[in-house]
């Protein structure tokens, strides 16, 4: 158990959805007159998705971890939930401060320049004009735009867009941050400028949660990773073996060797440490 204190807390969180289904499966199931009675009530297929099954984690302060997982696997729900934009179905979160999820894309105008977006962007999450002001230069020169900065957003390629929206997310430097968008567009000097203000974001946030599913930006930016699969928490712990054991797994699938990636992740959930939640 590490020395630092805990920043975040997880205790026995799920998610769960109820959904409209078109399942051929469940029209099966249902047989013919169940099929009749829902043509003639209008009454519509729903069906419960588990997305996140009960887990419990806790984060320390100065940590960056990593999220990893299959399309599907409740990285984007435990974000949102961490950043208190879903309601979890059971459990708790517990935090010293509140989560902030790095994501302007809303606020945004393709008609607008980037400048102006930069402007428009920072006031939407808060920031006064001053503050701005105080930082206008350091997030210009952190996407790399240079006079393309004064063009419209729209005549921007999607690198270029990324670049601009990293630059205005990363303007707040919040005690828990939590960012669900790839961080490895550009070239290898804009990746250099984000690496360092990564660093530094981890030094006065104390912790941040990158969801990607470009393992060399865990590998790169992380001290821990965690992997989920299916809603499952399958792996918890050091970002060499975390990531190692995640793309052996990811391998055999695309080999079709089901049941060795089944044996491979089940070697990680046997792995997991216990996490108890003691209240204060």
């Amino acid at each position: 158990m590490s020395e630092k204190k805990p920043v975040l807390v997880l205790d026995d969180i799920s998610m769960k959805y109820r959904v409209q289904s078109g399942s051929a499966e469940l029209d099966q199931k249902r047989g013919f007159l169940g099929k009749l009675k829902g043509r003639i009530t209008g009454q519509k297929r729903r069906v419960t998705v588990e997305a996140l099954k009960p887990l419990s984690l806790a984060f320390y302060e100065g940590e960056t971890i990593g999220l990893i997982g299959r399309n599907g696997s409740g990285k984007s729900t435990l974000s949102k939930i961490i950043a208190g934009h879903l309601t979890p179905t059971t459990g708790r979160i517990l935090a010293t401060d509140s989560p902030i999820m790095l994501g302007v894309n809303a606020s945004l105008i393709q008609s607008l320049s980037g400048a102006q977006n930069i402007r428009l962007g920072c006031l939407a999450m808060g920031m006064t004009h001053e503050q701005i002001d105080e930082k206008y230069d350091s997030l210009v020169e952190l996407t790399g735009l240079e006079k393309a900065i004064d063009l419209p957003m729209k005549t921007y390629s999607s690198g270029m867009s990324a670049r601009l929206r990293f630059a205005i997310a990363t303007a707040v430097d919040p005690e828990i941050l939590v960012i669900d968008e790839a961080l490895n567009t550009g070239d290898a000097q804009f990746k250099a400028r984000t690496q360092a203000r990564m660093d530094e974001l981890r030094k006065n946030a104390g912790l941040v949660i990158l969801v990607s599913h470009s393992i060399s930006t865990i590998k790169q930016m992380c001290t821990r990773a965690v992997w989920l699969d299916k809603g499952t928490l399958v792996m918890d712990g050091d970002v060499a073996e975390v990531t190692a054991k995640y793309q052996s797994f990811m391998k055999n699938l695309a080999k079709k060797n089901n049941a060795t990636a089944r044996k491979i992740m089940q070697s990680g959930i046997a792995t997991l440490p216990e996490v108890t939640i003691v209240d204060a």
